[in-house]
């Protein structure tokens, strides 16, 4: 049973995947279209098509490798100052030149003059920033929607007022598992009499609605009395006791501990749907981890060639889309979820996966979508600049100029995908 949940979910999940990248072509065609610029190409995945249909002048379909998709905007490149871009040169000197030659050839070989005010690059700034956002946009908007259906609809497990727990003894949190000694102190609830179960209602005075909140209390109160009223079964005590002096983690660097005072109770989690405040405090959470593993992406690298060539994996390090779908099959086996736990596992995923991509898209480098937007961005910098300045107009960018970089990129990023695949298949990460 466990193995066809497992292919369930990696077969929920490639799904997911591909209707992402779906939707994040269908955010650089709708407005594309919209603004009159030809789109002849629709298509999701790459290599061999296996499946296409033609509406109009855009041919749809999908490729045998589902890692990707594009949309054919013609006239993405300008023709070379003061070139007819019907006229074909043979040859260049230098190779880099000849590339973006070759490029822009490519480009106008099938433009007619009835195509030539629905070009790309001919359109203004702003419409070019717009096609090109439009799919990252589409994807961050797929994250937010499904972290809304996940915490708003089916919620997340939230600490309550309940204790779950108590402690026999107070030892630092770089001790916590270890079994307690007579040498340990006693822990201040287990002195107290509190018992799995009791709701704490006021500490010090302090009404509790939330556990957070007595949780900072606690730690602020050192080694002093405490005076704890709680509820069990139905009836209200109070009872009164000192709490102690333990390291704890440090709430802001949890690599470090601090002196804190010290209960010993933890708390009973229930399922808790929850408002928009928490999804955008999720989301923060996300694009903040998110940005600094792109920026450590690069050293993080190195320790997946490692691991390709028989060194240990890191739990947190990058993976490829083959190795997040074995982490969604194992994500709906492991410890025995239920079938709504499974679903938002999944959910997760695939946002915190929508997210990557938006983000990474936005990176300001051809042939990522940041690098067009930063050319669209330029135009319309430059040519304002240069009306004041008096000077001539500077014209479209040229982002063919930009090529050899984006041919850097791209076999830098093929590079990358090829690592992690072979990673993903020889030495996986693992959740268990």
């Amino acid at each position: 049973m466990n193995t066809l949940i497992y292919t369930l979910g990696v077969v929920v999940f490639v799904l997911g995947v591909v209707i992402s990248i779906a939707l994040h072509e269908v955010g650089h065609m709708y407005p594309a279209k919209k603004f009159g610029i030809k789109v002849t190409q629709f298509f999701v995945g790459f290599g061999n098509t296996v499946w296409s249909t033609k509406r109009g002048e855009t041919e749809y379909g999908f490729k045998s490798i589902p890692l990707g998709g594009y949309v054919k905007l013609v006239g993405m490149l300008p023709p070379a100052k003061d070139a007819d871009p019907h006229e074909v040169r043979k040859t260049n000197t230098g190779l880099f030149t000849q590339l973006v030659s070759d490029a822009r050839n490519a480009e106008y070989e099938h433009v007619n003059d009835d195509d030539l005010d629905r070009l790309f690059y001919r359109k203004p700034w702003w419409q070019k920033l717009i096609v090109m956002a439009g799919g990252p946009t589409v994807n961050i908007i797929i994250a937010v929607f499904l972290f809304c259906v996940v915490f708003m609809g089916f919620g997340a497990m939230t600490p309550t007022t309940t204790v779950s727990s108590v402690s026999d003894c107070a030892i630092s949190a770089a001790e916590e598992g270890r079994a307690c000694t007579a040498d340990d102190p006693v822990a201040p609830a287990r002195q107290a009499g509190l018992e799995p179960g009791d709701r704490i209602l006021s500490f010090n005075g302090t009404k509790i609605d939330e556990w957070d909140q007595l949780t900072t209390l606690i730690r602020a109160n050192g080694n002093r009395e405490a005076t704890i009223e709680y509820e069990r079964a139905g009836d209200t005590k109070v009872v009164t006791v000192d709490t102690s002096v333990t390291p704890r983690l440090d709430e802001n660097d949890p690599t470090k501990t601090v002196d804190v005072g010290f209960l010993g109770v933890g708390p009973t989690e229930t399922m808790q749907r929850q408002g928009p405040g928490y999804v955008a405090d999720v989301m923060g959470d996300y694009v903040s981890g998110t940005a600094e593993a792109i920026v450590h992406l690069p050293q993080r690298m190195v320790g997946v060639v490692k691991a390709a060539f028989g060194a240990e994996r890191e739990a947190n390090g990058p993976i490829s889309v083959v190795g997040a779908s074995r982490v969604a099959g194992e994500l709906v086996t492991v410890d025995d979820p239920s079938w709504a736990e499974r679903t938002q596992r999944v959910l997760v995923l695939l946002a915190g996966l929508n997210l990557f991509l938006a983000m990474f898209n936005f990176i300001p480098l051809l042939p990522l979508d940041g690098g067009h937007i930063a050319g669209a961005l330029w135009e319309a910098v430059r040519r304002p600049i240069a009306r004041l300045r008096g000077r001539p107009d500077p014209g479209y960018v040229d982002v063919a100029k930009m090529l050899p970089v984006a041919y850097g990129v791209g076999a830098l990023l093929m590079l990358m995908s090829v690592i992690l695949i072979y990673a993903d298949i020889v030495n996986p990460v693992k959740l268990t």
